[in-house]
Order: C-alpha cells, then structure tokens, then sequence
C-alpha cells in the first residue's frame, strides 16, 4: 500500500505487505475550547455604594452557544491531520502537524490516548458559536476499557474515564449547549474488521477469481436482520443517554436539538474507480484495494443499511427535538480512488496549499497497513476516514444545520462539483438539500 520514502518496507510485495491491515476502526475537537468565562461581578463604587450584582452563570440556556459532537471517528476528527494524499513524501499532504490531534487544555498531548480529536473536526463551527468535541476514534455504542479507552455514549465512570454521555452531562451543566451532534454505530456493525477482510481478499486473490468480501461468513453476519435489530436497539439506548444526560444537566428538549448524522460513502462503486481491477495498483498505489462488486455492495448495501439503523434508532427514541444530517453523499466526486481527483503527483500539485488542492485531491484517507506506514507519521487507524479536506467539508454542512441557532435537517453534497471552491473561512463550499434517502 500507500509507503513513505523512508519506510524500510517499500520493496515488499503487496501480500506481505499487507498484515495487518485494520486495528482500529471508525471513528474529535479540543476540549480548551470548552473553558467557560464568566464576566465580572460589576465593582461598587465608593459615592453611591451601589450593590453588587453577580452575572448569571453559563448554563442551560444561558451564554454563549455551544455545539457538541458525540460518538465515533467518523465525526471525531480521526485523519484529519492529512490534506489529499502522495506516496512520494508525506510533507504535501500534512495539514496539521504532529499536534493534529492534541486536545487537551494546553494542547499539548491528546486528552483521551487515540481518540484523534483533530482540530479540523466538524464540531468547531464558529460564527459566534463554541464547539466541544466528546467523540472518540474506534468508539461504540458502549464503553470499552481494553489497551485503549474507548467512551462509549453512556454513563461509564471509573479510573480509566468517563463514558460520553456523562462527559455531556458535566460539561451541559456549565454551557449553554444548544444542539447535540451524534454519529455512532459504525463500529457496532464492525466496520473496521469489514474492510480489513475486503482488502485482504483482494490482495489474496487473481482478477480471473476475485475472492469477493460481501459474502464472506465474517462479514454477512454483520448485516443479517438479527444484527441490525440488535444495532439499532443500541443506537437508540445511546441517544437516550443523550437525553437522559442533558435532563439531568436541567435541559427540556426545547432548550437543544439532538443531531442525527449518518456516515459518507468513503469510496465509488466500482466503475467510479480511477485504477483498474487488474494487478495491485488500486491498493499498492492509491490504497483502495477493493473489488468492483465489493465497492457496490458498499454503496448498495452496507452503508444503507447502517445508516438505516441510525435514522431508525433516531425514530425509535420518540424525541420531539430531533434533526437528521444526512451525509451519505456528501464526498461524492473527492472519494478515495474516484475518477476525477489524484495523489499530489498525479494531478500534478506541490502540496495541499496549492491552488486547487481542494478540488483535485481526495476528501479520505487511505487505507494503509502497519508495515507500509513503517517510519511515517501515519497511523492505521486513520484509514478510510475523511481527511482535512473532509472534515472542513463536514463542517460546513454542520454550520448550515445550526442555521442560526434554529437546527434544521437536509443532506450534504459538494458545491460546485468538479471546481469546488473554498469559503471565506477556508471550507469547501457544500450544499444542504431536503432529505434524501437515497
């Protein structure tokens, strides 16, 4: 796959440099940002010995807004250091730096260790608005507490951390949170484990017998009626942890709206595909090594299906302040390998500040393996999730949601596909449609 110029690995062939592939799975803003200040008391004066009388202190709706985001990698921020992609010197395409992902007061280390809680994450609209971003890289419905802690959106409390339901509670209690953006289940229907079994079975297998991924035992059991109904039963019981912790933190749902976001389609079907089947270019180069008929069952089948038990867990939780942002197609035209958008030295482009990077690269990550990143600063677990240029796209359909501060729900796609252009606070410019379930 995808290699940095000093990986010691490059000359490996493709299969061994495959394993392992995924160890972490889908699935971020800082938290200093979420430092209240209150004004001052005003000072009596010596003449009039006027009273003094304190200001009200942030809390349910009082003072500034906040936004915050909840659930996995696919809103915590996790690739958002990474700006396109270029197997010829990482440089072109870092955005963000080494600190990408340190959210803590200082900025100094991550709060939450692989939470990947980068800077460009959607939860940071602005215009006048705070963003606090709870959401953790390889979350699920529920906490896990193995070799990394996981927040699942609930009430977890113990030395390891705080589940993200109760991190709401804490933090809605001092804030004035007016809307709640939640993206969760991914992981629940074992996304990571999904691709890792794609790809190996492209690598594993000749173009005259393509070892398809779908309708493997491994994968098929993640979307059998059974699994969905369970995942489906979980969303919902964290989205009523979401209510259950902005009630407890003296909310009534008039006072916020809870936010519904589905997951983008991270690659083409399979005729959308800029390398050809044959051969190991679509991994060994652009890090997409999927099968045409695996890549349709993607679009056709899996994301649906997950993104279906997300819009009916949010039904099922019968709560009257519920929007939907539906983001399936919001990366159509910039997805990893697509026809149109390239590597940096294949559209020809020095860097991801370069005129027109936003255009002509792709929007996800690639997906990378542990020997093929070697020295780089890449991580495994940033693949197949949006990039720089992804996350800030996120955002602007975030920002067209809050509307004002009256949430409204829509789907998000590119604008001006083909010659996309930046906004005046560096977004790719996005249009929010009416729903569309397709």
């Amino acid at each position: 796959m995808t290699t940095h110029l000093r990986n010691p690995d490059r000359h490996l062939s493709p299969l061994r440099r495959l394993t392992p592939v995924l160890t972490a799975a889908l699935g971020t803003v800082s938290l200093f940002a979420g430092l209240v200040v209150t004004a001052t008391p005003a000072t009596a004066t010596p003449v009039t010995a006027t009273p003094i009388t304190a200001t009200p202190a942030d809390g349910p709706g009082a003072g500034t807004p906040w936004v915050v985001t909840l659930g996995d990698s696919y809103i915590s921020g996790e690739a958002g250091r990474w700006a396109g992609s270029s197997n010829r010197d990482y440089r072109r395409a870092d955005a963000l730096g080494p600190t990408a992902y340190f959210d803590n007061p200082d900025g100094t280390a991550e709060t939450i260790n692989r939470c990947h809680r980068a800077s460009s994450a959607e939860a940071h609209i602005g215009g006048g608005v705070n963003g606090l971003n709870l959401a953790c890289s390889g979350a699920t419905t529920a906490t896990s507490t193995g070799k990394y802690f996981k927040p699942g959106i609930d009430f977890h409390d113990s030395s390891a951390g705080k589940g993200q339901a109760l991190a709401l509670q804490e933090a809605a209690a001092t804030r004035n949170v007016r809307m709640v953006v939640v993206s969760i289940g991914g992981n629940d229907f074992e996304f990571a484990s999904v691709v890792q079994t794609c790809v190996v079975n492209f690598l594993t297998s000749p173009s005259w017998w393509k070892n398809y991924c779908h309708d493997d035992a491994s994968v098929a059991e993640n979307f059998t009626a059974a699994n969905v109904a369970a995942v489906r039963s979980r969303v919902a019981r964290a989205l009523g942890n979401v209510a259950t912790a902005m009630s407890n933190a003296g909310y009534t749902t008039d006072r916020w709206t809870l936010v519904v976001q589905t997951y983008p389609s991270p690659v083409p079907s399979g005729s959308g595909f800029r390398y050809p089947e044959s051969g190991y270019t679509r991994q060994s180069t652009g890090g997409c090594g999927i099968w045409n008929r695996d890549a349709d069952w993607a679009n056709s089948t899996a994301l649906p299906t997950i993104n279906g038990a997300l819009l009916g867990a949010a039904s099922d939780v019968g709560l009257p302040n519920v929007r939907t942002l539906d983001m399936t197609h919001a990366f159509d035209g910039k997805r990893l390998c697509e026809t149109g958008v390239g590597l940096y030295e294949e559209v020809g482009l020095p860097g991801w500040q370069s005129p027109g990077a936003v255009d002509r690269t792709e929007w996800v990550n690639q997906i990378r393996t542990v020997s093929t990143i070697g020295d780089s600063p890449y991580y495994v677990q940033e693949s197949l999730h949006p990039s720089y240029w992804g996350q800030l796209a996120m955002r602007n359909c975030l920002r067209q949601v809050w509307n004002g501060g009256t949430p409204r729900s829509g789907s998000c796609t590119v604008g001006n596909l083909g010659t996309a252009r930046l906004t005046s606070t560096g977004e790719p410019s996005m249009v929010l449609g009416p729903l569309s379930r397709g």
